[in-house]
C-alpha cells in the first residue's frame, strides 16, 4: 500500500512537470507567432573561393612541405607572367564570365518559388549574354500552380539570352521536372528520379460516416460544376466524369509544357505517370547528360567566377520550434523504419 502511495506521488509530480513544461513552451509559441515576419535578405557568396580555399587546405594534408613550396613558387611565377602579358594589350584581356548558383528545395505547395523570384530578379539585373546559371533542383513536385510559377521563374532566365542549367543529384519528379525540361541543359546523377510526367489528385470522403452518426452535411453552390467532388457531401458520377476531365486538362498542359521545351522528346512514351532513374531517363531523352552538380562546377572552375545566391528571411521563433518538432518525430520515424527495413 506504501508502494502505491509513494508511486501515485511521483507520478503526480511527473504529469505537473510535463504539464508545466507544455504550458511554458505554449505561451513562448504564442508570443513568439505574434512577431512580425522579417524582410528577407539576398546572400551572394564566392563558391570559386571557397573551392580554392578547399584545394588548398587538401594540398597541404597531402604534399610534402618542399614540394609544396615549389609547387606554390612555379604558381606564382606562371601568375606573374600572365598578368605580364595581359598587361601588353589590355584590349584583349576579358574577365571570366559568371556562373550563378541557385539551389531550389521544393515542398508540395512549392512556397520556395517566392525565394527563387527574388534570386533570379537579382541574378537578372547584373548579369551579361555569356553568363549562366546553374540550378541545382530537389522536388517531388506538387501543386500545379505553385510549381507552374517556378518553371515560369526560370523562363525568365532564357528570354534574357542568358544559358540555363539545371542539376538533379536526387530526385526532380512531377513538378520539379516541369521546372527542370525549361533548362537548355539538365544533368542528372546516375540514381536520380526524374520524370512521373501526370497528375494525381485524391482526398478521402466521410458522407458515409457522417450518415452513421446522424449528421447532416450541407453545401449550396451556383454554377453547375463549382464542386466536383466533396470530403463531406455524397459524390456523384457526374461529378467524378467532370473531375477527371479536369485533370486530364492539366495533364495535356503539362505535356505540351514539356514538349515545347524538349521537342525531340517522344512525348507520349514517357507522358505516362511512370519515373525512371538518371540512366534510364537519359536514354530516353528526359535529361541531357550524366553528371552530378559537383562535378559540373569543377569543371566550371577553371573558365567562369562561381557566385552562389541565396535569398531568405527570418522565421519566426514558433517556425524554429515548429522544424525542430518536425525534424525530431522524422528521425524517431526513419530510426524505426531502418530497423525493420534492410536498406541497401
Amino acid at each position: 500500500m506504501e508502494f502505491l502511495t509513494t508511486y501515485g506521488l511521483f507520478l503526480a509530480k511527473a504529469v505537473t512537470l510535463v504539464a508545466a513544461i507544455l504550458i511554458v513552451v505554449g505561451g513562448i509559441i504564442g508570443m513568439a507567432s505574434k512577431q512580425k515576419q522579417g524582410k528577407g535578405q539576398l546572400e551572394i557568396s564566392s563558391l570559386t573561393e571557397k573551392l580554392e580555399e578547399l584545394k588548398e587546405h587538401a594540398l597541404e594534408l597531402v604534399m610534402d612541405k618542399t614540394d609544396l613550396k615549389k609547387m606554390r613558387k612555379e604558381q606564382k611565377k606562371a601568375k606573374k607572367q600572365e598578368e605580364k602579358a595581359k598587361s601588353k594589350d589590355d584590349s584583349e584581356a576579358k574577365p571570366k564570365p559568371n556562373l550563378f548558383v541557385v539551389d531550389f528545395n521544393g515542398s508540395t505547395d512549392a512556397h520556395e518559388a517566392d525565394a527563387l523570384r527574388e534570386e533570379i530578379t537579382a541574378i537578372l539585373m547584373v548579369a551579361k549574354e555569356d553568363d549562366e546559371v546553374l540550378v541545382r533542383l530537389e522536388s517531388g513536385g506538387g501543386v500545379v500552380h505553385g510549381y507552374g510559377l517556378a518553371a515560369s521563374q526560370l523562363q525568365r532566365i532564357k528570354d534574357k539570352n542568358i544559358k540555363l542549367t539545371v542539376s538533379v543529384d536526387k530526385v526532380a519528379a512531377s513538378g520539379g521536372y516541369m521546372m527542370a525540361c525549361v533548362a537548355d541543359k539538365v544533368l542528372s546523377a546516375n540514381f536520380a528520379i526524374i520524370g512521373s510526367i501526370g497528375v494525381i489528385a485524391q482526398l478521402p470522403n466521410f458522407n458515409k460516416l457522417l450518415k452513421k452518426n446522424d449528421i447532416e452535411f450541407e453545401q449550396h453552390t451556383a454554377g453547375e460544376f463549382k464542386r466536383t467532388i466533396t470530403m463531406f457531401g455524397e459524390n456523384n458520377d457526374e461529378g467524378r466524369e467532370k473531375f477527371r476531365e479536369e485533370l486530364e486538362d492539366v495533364h495535356v498542359m503539362f505535356k505540351e509544357h514539356v514538349q515545347t521545351n524538349r521537342p525531340n522528346l517522344d512525348i507520349e512514351k514517357v507522358a505516362t505517370g511512370e519515373y525512371w532513374y538518371g540512366i534510364k531517363a537519359h536514354e530516353l531523352g528526359l535529361v541531357d547528360e550524366l553528371s552530378t552538380s559537383d562535378d559540373y562546377l569543377l569543371a566550371s572552375h577553371e573558365t567562369k567566377q562561381i557566385f552562389k545566391v541565396k535569398y531568405s528571411t527570418p522565421k519566426k521563433l514558433a517556425e524554429k520550434l515548429a522544424s525542430a518538432a518536425s525534424l525530431s518525430v522524422e528521425s524517431t520515424v526513419m530510426k524505426l523504419w531502418e530497423r525493420a527495413n534492410r536498406l541497401f
